[in-house]
């Protein structure tokens, strides 16, 4: 790394990060489940105690002075289960649906993506080492993982795929990313958002086959059972997998 290299206080994207992303996003959905379907709390209040959640987290990653990877990935799992509980929320208390809710989503994740770019000048995640740039990525990855619930649940039931079926099509979509990554000139910011926001349908698609009932096309796993065993898997990844501050070239005075 340059001497002149600022670090992020975010984590260097590599395999392990997109592993550890895609457990994160499955945790939020029978996280948010349980809470809201099995303990029958409702969407409104498992709302309000993920975002009150998230707003703590975000908080402490923001005041903290480098990256620390439990803070982090503690502070993404909690984006991803406030956004499954919010995107259930609007989709079905509010009467949205799917294919409202979802391009209502996409709208907030692309609006909040063009006012951290006038602002900043760039969207790149290695980037994020000031407050002001930490609260643009923060607000962007809460839209796209609140975009993702409603995204695969209208791709998994709305469209009549099944939960397989739209796992199988977020997979694709990945691929299809991963392959523009290596194989032509694209930008890899776009590229790199386009794939953290597929991410979050293809977990939130695994975790409602895991936990669903059987008539649904589901595994019908207890969802708190789901949950327990889908978290211990990325504490440990957390752990194990190595990680490391992202960074970027200094600004010259």
């Amino acid at each position: 790394m340059s001497k002149d290299a600022v670090l992020s206080k975010v984590p260097a994207v590599t395999l392990g990060f997109w592993l550890i992303k895609i457990l994160a996003t499955t945790l939020g959905e029978t996280a948010g489940d349980t809470v809201t379907m099995t303990w029958d709390m409702g969407y409104l209040i498992g709302t309000a105690i993920f975002a009150a959640a998230l707003i703590v987290l975000v908080a402490c990653q923001i005041a903290a002075k480098k990256f620390h990877p439990a803070l982090y990935w503690a502070t993404i799992a909690a984006s991803t289960t406030a956004g499954t509980t919010l995107a259930d929320f609007a989709d079905r208390s509010l009467g949205i649906g799917y294919t409202g809710g979802s391009a209502m989503l996409l709208a907030c994740v692309i609006a909040s993506l063009a006012v951290w770019y006038r602002s900043e000048g760039s969207v790149a995640v290695d980037s994020v080492s000031t407050p002001k740039v930490e609260a643009f990525y923060w607000l962007t990855i809460t839209f796209s993982q609140t975009l993702g619930t409603a995204l695969g649940d209208w791709l998994a039931d709305t469209s009549g795929l099944g939960y397989l079926g739209a796992a199988g099509v977020f997979v694709a979509a990945l691929v299809v990313v991963a392959l523009l990554y290596y194989a032509t000139s694209l930008s890899r910011v776009a590229l790199f958002w386009a794939a953290f926001v597929l991410t979050r349908p293809l977990g939130a698609t695994v975790g409602d086959f895991f936990d669903k009932p059987f008539a649904q096309g589901g595994l019908s796993v207890s969802r708190p059972l789901a949950t327990a065993v889908i978290a211990a898997v990325m504490v440990a990844c957390i752990f194990l997998i190595p990680q490391r501050a992202g960074s970027h070239p200094a600004r010259r005075p």
